[in-house]
């Protein structure tokens, strides 16, 4: 028979990986228990193993969602069962028993997905109180001002996760309750007052629901794990995992675990915290806590909580004692337990503790969410700690993190207008229109306006505004809340527990000193710092040193995959090599035609009617041209720059505008209806499929010999001063093997003819963009001609596919959300189709020219999963733009090491 609950806590563990005393076979290897029991579970079940204080519990495994869902979000009744043995072994190690009214047993049922997704999925606490249990709760704790704090807690969390009742009805009421009585805390309202709001909680839900708060706590505990496992299905959380490429069959995991309480007093507390600054990556203890309080009041914002440590509170210049100096014993044994859990995990842990009248009690732990800096300090650190090789830092990054740390941040000589300061939640800066809204955030940044998303607090529901806003700023919540962690996963800059703004959502307003902020006025934040400012700040770029440099190093010295970029201006290429390119695997030549010093020169070479008239046209761009690629070269000196001869369609260059038609007629001494006609003469239906690429070369060969001879004259000039570069010219659109033997002809006769005049050479290859499925299935007999193949996977995937790149952001979002796609095949590679045919033209490429040179040039050059890809086939080199370089060389080295 399968098994689906797996027990922990009190000398039981029976999916952790070190208790004997098990009778259960248990899974395997860490990836393994995840995969099974969530990642919340599976370390649950490991931290009882080694022995640290967990409150016993089960975890009921991730294959039980799906069968959740198969039966119509029904659980089986042998799946019942083994649920009740799990209550039944938290019973026999608490001495509590599950609805007894004297010494009821409360527990808490808790999401946990094999991978981390915060505040995506359902959470219910203080189940198994009604109205028999809470006065027995009361009885036993000898408080019965926490026994009504909690059954209050229990029922407005039920409503709103099992119930699905309206949240702020009860908040409402909450509120309510405090203004009647004077009060502005929560922790300030009496039994009684608990009591009243209990009763008036229940008759909400009457109204609401139509029926009576349930009372049985079997019934309580079969709704809570129904709702977990229907959150894995919520909107928040398919939103999450579309945004961090998280299989929607993984389903998750179901953890129940006997309650331990942070709200029975003040030698009562709860907290969350960091082994290491998740967004420094320092080795000092981060967190936050809270006296008299549970778990949601911290990570929920609802109040702002205390410093773990006297020494970031007085760093923050904050009254509230830390925990470090109201709490020093468990502080004490806090401390010992974060060491023990990180050397470990061998990794930063992001825990949740309780403390219960003195009594420390571990909840999770997890490999904590960092920002990329963290990340790159915690990795290299780590590293030289001895806690890690340097193979396990390089893996520990995430290339895509690396974005963080190549985009501007906030000039510092700068002037700003600060009119309010919170918490540093998550670093970097932004500016942008103030929205205060999730929905407004996502429309305004779909039409290309950049937003900061303004909230008194966010919650899961906002995601979707989150991703799209480039910056988000909260008034309540602290560095561990909602806004915080999620901000810090997205690489956003957030500004949290801004306590002097008020905000109104309903009026689109933000009040501070005097001050308003409406929406659509300029913000700009500093999330490392806490710093609100109006108006717009300047930036500046980044300085990638230190840690950077050193993972970097580590990653070039075990890659085998060269890393060059995509770059079409010397600015372009200088940024790049700053960023460790090394060289240039796709410069596109007609950008350089839209200048416009040169576009009529570009409109008259198209517009001429003979061969005449276009070399009179192109006589005037040899010098242009030359000069752009001697400034390339200059900054690639020594290194290969990749150049695609002219590709796109003629018609992209011609004139719309009357004055655009007279201008050329000046320049060309023609008539204006002349030029329309020749115009109208090379109008194309399909212009992506038609006269471009190699096929201008064919028919206007003159436009290759001269931007050939301007290649060979700015190399020879540039050798001439240093270092020479290395021209790889590109013939685009290939789809024979005659059409690149005719262009290679036209290429070599340039070559002999600068070379003749100049009286010296330069080494020089030329080859052809793969973007055409027959040019991949030709290419044994394309490399007779070829020196090199750049895969154009841009157009490879439109042409293999059938789906235009410009038109498919209608669709494609619901291929991927439907599973017809993994991945938008324009942002990673679609490895089964146009992967295939990358495979064939390497493999039939070789085989008739083994020292053939293979790369990739696509934006897909960038894509981790896609590098992996091409380091499996072989591919000599990928090419990406500048920013995304240092992204590239750390993916390739990631890729070597799996290999």
């Amino acid at each position: 028979m399968t098994q689906y609950v797996y027990r922990f806590g009190g000398g039981v563990s029976d999916g952790g990986k070190g208790d004997s005393r098990a009778t259960q076979a248990r899974p395997g290897d860490v990836s393994e228990r995840k995969a099974l029991l969530g990642g919340k579970g599976a370390n649950l079940a490991e931290m009882a193993s080694i022995g640290l204080p967990v409150p016993p519990g089960f975890t009921i495994a991730t294959p039980m969602c799906a069968l959740y869902y198969e039966a119509g979000e029904q659980l089986p009744e042998d799946v019942r069962a083994e649920i009740a043995g799990g209550i039944a072994h938290i019973e026999a190690v608490t001495g509590h028993r599950f609805g007894d009214a004297s010494d009821p047993l409360l527990v808490s049922v808790r999401s946990g997905a094999r991978v981390s997704m915060p505040g995506m999925m359902d959470t219910v606490l203080n189940l198994g109180l009604n109205d028999a249990t809470v006065a027995g709760l009361a009885t036993a704790s000898g408080d019965a001002r926490f026994a009504w704090d909690s059954y209050r807690r229990f029922i407005q969390m039920y409503a709103d996760v099992v119930l699905e009742l309206d949240h702020g009805a009860f908040e409402e009421a909450l509120e309510v309750a405090k203004e009647d009585r004077g009060f502005t805390l929560d922790t300030e309202l009496s039994a009684a007052d608990l009591q009243a709001l209990v009763a008036e909680y229940k008759a909400l839900v009457e109204a609401e629901w139509g029926k009576p708060f349930p009372q049985d706590v079997h019934e309580q505990l079969w709704g809570a794990v129904g709702a977990v496992f229907g959150s894995w299905q919520s909107e928040r959380a398919k939103t999450y995992r579309r945004l961090n490429d998280i299989p929607a069959d993984w389903g998750t995991a179901v953890s129940v675990q006997a309650m331990v309480f942070g709200n029975m007093g003040d030698t009562s507390a709860t907290g969350v915290a960091f082994t290491r600054d998740p967004s420094t990556g320092a080795n000092a203890y981060y967190g936050e806590f809270l006296i008299n309080a549970q778990g949601e009041d911290v990570v929920a914002g609802i109040r702002t909580p205390q410093y773990l440590t006297r020494a970031a509170r007085e760093m923050a210049g904050a009254r509230a004692t830390s925990m470090e100096e109201a709490m020093p014993a468990v502080y004490g044994e806090l401390a010992s337990v974060f060491a023990t859990l990180e050397h470990h995990y061998r990794d930063m842990q992001d825990i949740e503790f309780t403390v219960e009248r003195t009594k420390l009690w571990m909840l999770q732990t997890r490999s904590g969410k960092r920002t990329a800096k963290a990340a790159l300090k915690i990795a290299v650190d780590m590293a030289e700690e001895g806690l890690i090789s340097r193979e396990e830092a390089i893996a520990r990054v995430d290339p895509q993190a690396l974005d963080q740390l190549l985009h501007p941040t906030l000039d510092p000589s700068a002037a700003r207008d600060v009119i309010a300061k919170g918490l540093p939640a998550s670093p970097g800066a932004a500016s942008g229109a103030a929205v205060f809204d999730a929905a407004t955030a996502e429309k305004w940044a779909a039409d290309g306006k950049p937003v900061i998303l303004v909230r008194t607090e966010t919650s899961p529901e906002d995601i979707g505004g989150m991703h799209a806003a480039r910056g988000i700023l909260t008034a309540r919540g602290g560095m561990t809340s909602h806004a915080a962690v999620v901000a810090r996963g997205m690489g956003r800059p957030c500004v949290s527990g801004a306590g002097s703004i008020a905000i109104s959502a309903k009026d689109k307003v933000m009040r501070v000193a005097g001050r308003e902020v409406r929406e659509g006025d300029t913000l700009t934040i500093d999330g490392s710092t806490g710093e609100v400012m109006a108006g717009e700040v300047p930036t500046v770029s980044p300085e990638l040193s230190g840690d950077f440099g050193v993972l970097m190093g580590w990653a070039d010295a075990v890659r085998r995959l060269k890393v060059r970029c995509n770059a079409d201006t010397p600015n372009d290429a200088r940024v790049a090599r700053e960023f460790g390119a090394e060289g240039i695997g796709l410069c596109r030549t007609e950008h350089m035609f839209f200048d416009a010093a040169r576009i009529t020169a570009v409109r008259q070479m198209i517009l001429a009617e003979d061969l005449a008239g276009r070399q009179v046209a192109l006589a005037k761009l040899l010098p242009e041209q030359r000069s752009d690629f001697a400034a390339i070269f200059e900054v690639m000196a020594g290194l290969p720059v990749t150049i695609r001869l002219l590709d796109p369609p003629l018609h992209e260059f011609l004139p719309h505008e009357e004055a655009d038609f007279a201008e050329v007629a000046r320049a060309s001494g023609l008539e204006i209806d002349a030029l329309k006609r020749r115009a109208a003469e090379l109008h194309e239906f399909n212009p992506m499929l038609g006269h471009r690429g190699c096929r201008l070369g064919v028919t206007y060969p003159e436009i290759y010999e001269m931007q050939a001879r301007a290649i060979f004259e700015a190399a020879l000039d540039v050798a001439e001063r240093g270092d020479a570069p290395v021209p790889e010219v590109m013939i685009p659109l290939v789809a024979t093997r005659r059409e690149l033997e005719l262009m290679k002809a036209v290429v070599d006769r340039a070559a002999r003819a600068v070379f003749a005049e100049r009286g010296r050479t330069v080494d020089y290859l030329v080859g052809t963009m793969i973007e055409l499925p027959r040019a991949a299935l030709r290419a044994g007999d394309i490399a007779e001609q070829a020196e090199f193949f750049s895969f154009g996977t841009n157009d490879l995937t439109q042409t293999t596919l059938g789906v235009s790149r410009d038109d498919a952001g209608r669709f494609l979002g619901q291929y991927v959300e439907q599973g017809i796609y993994a991945r938008d095949p324009f942002v990673s590679l679609d490895i089964e189709g146009v992967g295939e045919l990358v495979t064939i033209a390497a493999e039939r490429g070789r085989a008739k020219r083994p020292a053939i040179k293979l790369g990739i040039c696509g934006e897909h050059g960038g894509d981790p999963a896609s590098i992996a890809f091409c380091e499996q086939v072989g591919l000599d080199y990928v090419s990406a733009s500048p920013y995304r370089v240092p992204i590239a060389r750390l993916a390739a080295a990631q890729a070597a090491l799996k290999t």
